[in-house]
């Protein structure tokens, strides 16, 4: 029999959990493959993530990104291979957290930031239940975490994209999530506002949470992530920056829709397709 790690709690919605098994990793996809309107988003996608570990994912725009992160998070479910979390598919865990595109959630649904973070609570506390004492606290602590405890009573639609962000984080602290996934995060955020994510995500690691970020930004993934993974259909390739950012992969990846341009920081990456945000070039 199968050692395994102490079980989540009941899925809300479902009545059923999924064991974490002590000697699988984190996160296991196997010839991973999805299809939309007849033509496959995602063909023979392959890799393993461990403890901790901070990977970027990054490709064209219509690579599958976002099809990767929902098939993780159990949004969708896979048309080929197999997905494993500590284990078991992903529709029975209640340790992944998912944030998705700021561009695709309702930012004026009636709803306070205290609220949002609450939200991540709900798994572990069961629906139509009232939180208890030890929820809000989480919830606080959360808050506290991420810099956010003194808006907690504000209106999430009032808030800037950073701060949109950091309540997503927050959220996450309070489900107590393991593998966290975000949708293009650093989109139109400043540079300081992305030190301070990245300030939070440190944080994240060191309590051996796993964090998979799609992104655009090649000289950030580089400089910033333990593993890149680069994505168009299906893995052009996944490891160290160094290893995987060379011009055989970048081409293969990218296209004629890539220039290599030098600066004083040696030679940078841009991607000239647009982007969804209205953006046009991506370092």
């Amino acid at each position: 029999m199968k050692s395994i790690r102490q079980p989540e709690k009941s899925n809300y919605l479902t009545g059923h959990y999924s064991h974490h098994e002590m000697n699988s990793p984190v996160l296991r996809v196997s010839d991973l493959g999805y299809r939309y309107n007849g033509d496959w988003v995602l063909k023979e996608i392959a890799f393993e993530l461990r403890a901790g570990e901070r990977i970027a994912v990054v490709g064209p725009n219509g690579a599958g990104k976002s099809t990767l992160f929902k098939l993780v998070a159990g949004v969708i479910s896979p048309m080929a291979g197999q997905i494993d979390v500590f284990g078991h598919e992903p529709g029975g865990h209640i340790c992944i957290a998912y944030v998705p595109q700021r561009s695709q959630v309702d930012w004026n649904f009636p709803v306070s930031v205290a609220e949002v973070v609450m939200m991540g609570r709900v798994s572990k506390m069961g629906l139509f239940q009232w939180p208890s004492n030890q929820d809000w606290k989480a919830v606080k602590e959360s808050l506290e975490a991420v810099k956010m405890q003194h808006l907690a009573k504000r209106q999430i639609s009032e808030l800037s994209g950073g701060q949109q962000q950091r309540v997503f984080l927050a959220r996450a602290l309070a489900q107590e999530a393991e593998l966290v996934l975000m949708d293009e995060p650093f989109t139109g955020l400043d540079v300081n506002t992305q030190e301070d994510l990245f300030a939070m995500l440190e944080s994240l690691s060191e309590r051996k949470v796993t964090v998979m970020i799609a992104m655009h930004d090649l000289k950030l993934a580089a400089e910033r992530f333990d593993r890149v993974m680069l994505l168009n259909h299906s893995l052009v390739g996944i490891g160290k920056p160094e290893a995987v950012f060379e011009p055989q992969k970048l081409a293969a990846a990218y296209g004629d829709h890539l220039r290599f341009v030098q600066t004083e920081e040696g030679v940078v990456a841009l991607e000239d397709t647009c982007c969804e945000d209205g953006g046009h070039q991506h370092a």
